[in-house]
């Protein structure tokens, strides 16, 4: 099928009443063919069309891996380039694509989780954006709601962000660290009981509107 036709029958999928069946149809395409619409839609400035985006990549990539681990590999590949300073753009929606991957697939998790985590680490690959920060955030989130094993380093990096300006960064590092929540971080936890700011969270596939207060909250209940 032409790029521009599949294009848009991945659009109006991605944008129909009934996402859960249109995973399954856009799953069912060839990967490799798939791939490529999606990239564009990760950069899409409609974030219900943005965010379905992140999940139909980790579906489609997840399915490739089972079939041909190289050609998965090789998107994981082009989403570390996206994050390079070296690549000449910005990786947006890149971090929060690997996150969606390597939660579902855990042989892609094996491989590059540890490479994920590196994107919040000061003494990694940090990014210094602040979106591609928050994208960062989630994509850890992803990772360690999924496999908390793999994520659990990740645990002093996710805590510094619990200060930060931006309500987005407090908020999705807190709902990222929750399935590793330590004890050292109950007094901060518990100190953002009182921050009322709001933040949109994606989750289970659909956007919530939550405030920080809450997912503190939901941490600390998690310990």
């Amino acid at each position: 099928m032409a790029y521009r036709k599949l294009k848009v029958q991945i659009g109006e999928l991605l944008a129909g009443a009934d996402f859960t069946a249109a995973l399954d149809t856009i799953g069912a395409l060839p990967g490799r063919q798939a791939v490529n619409p999606l990239f564009a839609f990760l950069y899409a400035g409609e974030e219900t069309l943005r965010w379905r985006a992140v999940s139909a990549m980790g579906r489609v990539v997840a399915g490739m891996a089972d079939h041909d681990l190289e050609s998965a590999r090789v998107v994981m590949r082009r989403f570390m380039w996206n994050l390079n300073d070296e690549s000449g753009g910005i990786g947006w929606g890149s971090p929060e694509a690997m996150g969606e991957i390597t939660a579902v697939h855990a042989g892609l998790a094996g491989e590059y989780g540890r490479i994920l985590l590196s994107y919040i680490d000061p003494d990694g690959n940090f990014l210094e954006h602040e979106r591609l920060q928050r994208g960062a955030l989630w994509g850890v989130g992803r990772l360690a709601h999924a496999r908390p094993d793999i994520a659990m380093s990740a645990a002093d990096h996710l805590r510094r962000f619990f200060d930060a300006a931006d309500a987005h960064l407090r908020g999705t590092a807190i709902w990222a660290a929750t399935p590793i929540v330590t004890a050292d971080m109950r007094p901060r936890l518990t100190a953002c009981l009182t921050d009322t700011a709001p933040l949109r969270l994606y989750r289970e596939m659909r956007i919530t509107e939550v405030m920080v207060a809450d997912l503190a909250r939901a941490a600390l209940d998690h310990l």
